[in-house]
């Protein structure tokens, strides 16, 4: 009887540790190689965060963002999927350590397990400012911002309306900006009618940054466009802002208390635990650095990509942690791999394609920067759907999300507005 590709001891086996961009692209990438896979996630699906902004903010479901990623790899007779954590890394066995205590052993080693958002050595902010990587982040970020209307409906207490009217994002990146724009149209047009008591119209969304301008990734005068659009839209824009404080009730910025129960924070990331696991070196926010073919130095069996590794660009300044990047890091990772296995030598170092860079802020508006040439306007966020649409991971969640755009640019109707019962917060007293 013949054996399965993935049973297979004779062939190499590739360990993949985390199903984003770059992890999922190296395995989809190695699916006809003499290899077996093994790719662990402790989630069951690959998730396109890019838009998870849209569903803190009533615009798509999780579903529609998300996919199985068994169903992605299905078709891959060599590659299998596990479901776990893992805890730890044996660089001389050769093996990886899941939180269940079982070891997994490798003859190479993917480690793309993300980045978290970076508190600036105040973890304990987490919990009145949550940040925007998971769906659970989403739909929790979602319940608190449809429930502070509900509570401002039945509030009768003018100060606490208000404060619950109030919206604060701490981080001028694109995914702040998209935040704050987004609050802004759910609650400027798609609320604005739903209420008796309330009028959602004067909801106070503020957007803070620590540096003297938005969206540094782009050249200034597309960031001063978004900033103007941000303005048009009623969004308070702080700039040169420091968090000094987050509590329950509220946040302080530059000595500047601002009452509000719905702090949500997009600033700075962190590496997350393969440097630990490796003790490896790694920059100052915790990623790996590695060299041009991606592999740690020392262990050319194992590599770090996307948001987990530090790779200069020519400048010298590190790639962005964006989708595009961890991408082609995962097919150029599966294709080294590839070549190593089959014998090919002269394999080229690493180096990145800049294809651009985008944001959208607010309903029909974009910036789009791609080096030569940099525009705003509605037709840069044709282009923004566009892409967005073409990264989703597979044909229906493409569909999914083109109608429901579709719809709520028509009617402004956003259709996620779910709340999941939690205990709901309470001011001092009452």
């Amino acid at each position: 009887m013949d054996t399965s590709p993935v049973q297979d001891p004779k062939r190499p086996h590739v360990v993949i540790i985390g199903g984003g961009f770059a992890g999922l692209n190296a395995a989809r990438r190695l699916g006809k190689a003499p290899v077996r896979v093994t790719l662990i996630d402790r989630n069951n699906y690959h998730l396109f965060q890019p838009l998870l902004y849209q569903v803190a903010t009533a615009g798509l479901s999780p579903a529609e963002i998300a996919h199985p990623i068994r169903s992605v790899v299905r078709k891959q007779q060599n590659t299998e999927v596990l479901m776990g954590e893992v805890v730890g890394v044996d660089k001389e066995g050769r093996s990886v350590r899941l939180a269940d205590g079982k070891t997994i052993s490798y003859d190479y080693l993917v480690l793309a397990t993300g980045s978290v958002y970076n508190y600036f050595g105040h973890e304990e902010w987490a919990r009145f400012a949550p940040s925007l990587k998971t769906v659970t982040d989403a739909t929790h970020i979602r319940r608190n911002i449809l429930v502070a209307f509900e509570q401002a409906e039945m509030e009768s207490d003018e100060a606490k309306r208000r404060a619950l009217l109030t919206f604060v994002v701490v981080g001028g990146g694109p995914t702040g900006v998209e935040m704050a724009g987004a609050i802004a149209e759910l609650a400027h047009r798609a609320l604005a009618s739903d209420f008796r008591y309330i009028d959602p119209q004067h909801t106070r969304i503020l957007l803070v940054e620590a540096v003297p301008r938005i969206l540094n990734a782009f050249p200034e005068h597309l960031a001063q466009r978004a900033l103007e659009k941000l303005v048009r839209l009623g969004v308070e824009v702080r700039t040169n802002a420091m968090v000094q404080a987050v509590d329950e009730y509220g946040v302080v910025i530059s000595g500047d208390r601002i009452d509000s129960p719905n702090v949500i924070w997009a600033a700075g990331v962190l590496g997350t635990e393969p440097g630990e696991w490796l003790g490896a070196e790694t920059d100052r926010i915790q990623r790996v650095k590695v060299g041009p073919d991606l592999s740690v130095p020392g262990h050319p069996e194992i590599f770090v990509l996307g948001d987990t590794a530090f790779v200069p660009d020519p400048d010298g300044k590190p790639l962005p942690g964006v989708a595009p990047v961890a991408m082609q890091q995962g097919r150029y990772v599966a294709d080294r791999i590839r070549a190593r296995v089959e014998g090919h030598g002269g394999f080229p170092p690493f180096r990145y394609r800049d294809k651009g860079n985008l944001a959208t802020v607010g309903r029909s508006f974009a910036i789009a920067d791609f080096g030569r040439m940099s525009f705003g306007g509605f037709f840069a966020w044709l282009i923004w759907i566009v892409v967005h649409i073409v990264y989703l991971i597979d044909f229906q969640n493409r569909m999914l999300v083109l109608t429901q755009w579709a719809w709520s640019w028509f009617t402004f109707h956003r259709g996620a507005r779910l709340i999941v019962r939690e205990e709901p917060r309470q001011w001092p007293g009452g």
